[in-house]
């Protein structure tokens, strides 16, 4: 009754991120982006010790891509002050980590990318919490009012 193969697992993979994509507050959506990052550089060791070449070079350019087009541009330097432009400084030092490990075929600096994505995305979802918690908060106080 229902394809079992890769295209319809992709297809209900794809819809299942879209609806997160969609729901997400924009805490979430960074988190989202460091765990898509995350995932591409434990991908790239993967293929990297396989010595699929090439299949290490997409995930890698991948998460290049997530640090530099998404986590990087979503920062206001403007705003964000010194904070955003010590973030904006460690996206480019990961980039440039991923860059190396590529052209040198290292594991090393992906793990270092790891550790520091990883460290930066538990930070995220602390921030994430604390304002669902406080949401939660408020929105009981707003419903006391209204019932008195």
């Amino acid at each position: 009754m229902f394809g079992s193969g890769p295209k319809g697992i992709n297809a209900y993979v794809n819809v299942g991120i879209e609806t997160g994509v969609v729901a997400a507050n924009p805490n979430k959506l960074i988190v989202m982006l460091y765990e898509g990052a995350i995932q591409a550089c434990y991908s790239s060791i993967v293929h990297m010790q396989n010595k699929d070449i090439a299949k290490k070079g997409a995930m890698i350019s991948q998460a290049i891509m997530i640090i530099e087009s998404g986590l990087r541009a979503s920062l206001n330097k403007n705003e964000g002050g010194e904070i955003a432009q010590s973030l904006d400084a460690l996206y480019i030092y990961m980039s440039d980590r991923l860059f190396t490990a590529n052209l040198k075929n290292r594991i090393e600096p992906i793990q270092e990318v790891i550790r520091l994505l990883a460290d930066l995305k538990g930070a995220w979802e602390t921030i994430d919490k604390k304002n669902v918690t406080a949401n939660a908060t408020e929105n009981k106080f707003v419903e006391t009012r209204l019932r008195a």
